[in-house]
């Protein structure tokens, strides 16, 4: 039953061993539980709490800080609470200074979640793949990634420092500032939008430790095989927009059909009511329902 049969402490433990076989630990993307109980039962190994998409289901706005601490956490809860892969969740800038990033780290591990990344953007942020971004210093980046480490309580919950200064300084600043936060204990590094092929085999040759990639189809970096990635040396692959991409071509598709014919519409995957039910686990819970009744009843006739 999604979320009910490992621990937080063993999801965390699960995806340090995916780290540790060598593989690319590919991630796709939800901004519910329902998206998070599909990617698991697609066969995924992760799941990743995208910003982007919490920010556009909750507050149908952008990626641009808008979602506070409390809201991503209360996000990452759900998710993770809905199924029994690790999760790995977007947490921006930490939602402030290095002691709001003490709260940041202790209220996602609290959570559930398996790993955060943490970028040094300004606040408010930008999507790493829009243009206008700015960044904080290199030593307040630093700060932050010391402030993180220090504060989780298990050492099985990671920490991945995000840089988005190739947009600002360019890739040799990007590649500094990952080698930093690797060094003042960060677990992984995240350069994000490495603009060109040659960029993105150079990311993982150059710093000093595990690298994220961050698939987004239409953005700055070039598409990649992610078996190609994985031969590059890339560690943990996210994949934040499928989803949400999906479901919004979908929702178009239905929409402007049942506005022209005034016909419920057929959705690709039409399944019963019954079956909808089953997909978020109808028939585990039917189990539980009767249980605990019939154990009642039992007892009342001895």
């Amino acid at each position: 039953m999604g979320g009910m049969l490992g621990s937080s402490d063993a999801r965390r433990a699960s995806l340090r061993e995916l780290f540790d076989a060598g593989e690319t630990v590919l991630a796709p993307g939800c901004y519910d539980a329902l998206g998070a109980r599909l990617v698991e039962e697609a066969g995924f190994p992760a799941a990743y709490v995208t910003g982007f998409g919490s920010a556009a289901s909750h507050l149908g706005r952008p990626d641009i800080g808008l979602m506070s601490l409390p809201e991503m956490v209360d996000q990452a809860r759900r998710i993770a609470g809905a199924i029994d892969i690790p999760v790995v969740a977007d947490a921006d800038t930490g939602y402030g200074n290095s002691i709001n990033v003490i709260r940041t780290v202790r209220e996602y591990e609290a959570a559930g979640v398996a790993a955060i990344h943490i970028e040094d953007q300004v606040m408010p942020k930008k999507c790493g793949h829009m243009e206008g971004k700015e960044v904080v210093p290199a030593r307040e980046m630093v700060a932050k990634v010391q402030a993180a480490v220090a504060a989780r309580r298990s050492p099985d919950f990671l920490i991945i420092a995000r840089t988005d200064a190739r947009a600002v300084a360019g890739l040799d600043e990007a590649i500094g500032r990952a080698n930093a936060a690797l060094e003042a204990g960060a677990d992984m590094a995240f350069v994000e939008a490495p603009q060109t092929m040659d960029e993105l085999a150079a990311v993982p040759k150059r710093v000093a430790g595990p690298c994220l990639l961050n698939v987004v189809r239409g953005g700055k970096t070039p598409e990649i095989d992610l078996r190609a990635a994985q031969a590059m040396g890339y560690r943990l692959a996210i994949v934040p927009g499928l989803l949400l991409k999906a479901v919004i071509g979908a929702c178009d598709t239905a929409l402007a059909e049942l506005k022209a014919t005034h016909v419920h519409p057929a959705p690709r995957g039409d399944m019963t009511v019954r079956d909808a039910f089953n997909r978020v686990g109808a028939a585990e819970w039917d189990v539980l329902r009767t249980r605990f009744r019939d154990n009642a009843v039992r007892r009342a006739a001895e």
